[in-house]
């Protein structure tokens, strides 16, 4: 099944930003198959931190909305007062896609609710990286 799915080029690098851990498993395993390397987070905070500490390592922010201790509006906008180039693209299971049409408008790349899928992973994650 792998093989028919869009791989990563080079050596690209995500950062997975959610606080479920059954979401991260999957999230990171889906990510290393396709050929990725992942940086995990497991709250904004955490992924600001990471990211202003490593700011030209990651070619993709995967992020959840919805998280303890800065949620997924905040860590966007905090990401991309560090990057303004950042890709970023936005998960969750429990918000609307009205909820996130501002973020979509100020620059996040895409939303992809949960569950996730392998395949619209790999489709959605190959899109936004190769967008110039």
């Amino acid at each position: 099944m792998m093989d028919k799915l869009p791989m990563a080029k080079k050596n690209e690098t995500i950062l997975v930003v959610d606080d479920e851990d059954a979401i991260l498993s999957f999230t990171i395993e889906a990510f290393q198959n396709l050929g990725y390397s992942v940086i995990l987070a497991e709250n904004g905070e955490e992924a600001v931190e990471i990211y202003k500490s490593n700011p030209n390592m990651f070619d993709l922010v995967f992020m959840d909305m919805v998280m303890p201790k800065l949620g997924g509006h905040s860590t966007f906008y905090k990401i991309r007062a560090i990057d303004p180039n950042a890709k970023i693209l936005l998960s969750s299971g429990h918000v609307s896609e009205t909820e996130i049409e501002d973020l979509l408008e100020k620059g996040a790349k895409g939303f992809m609710p949960k569950p996730h899928k392998i395949k619209n992973l790999a489709l959605e994650v190959r899109r936004v990286l190769d967008e110039k």
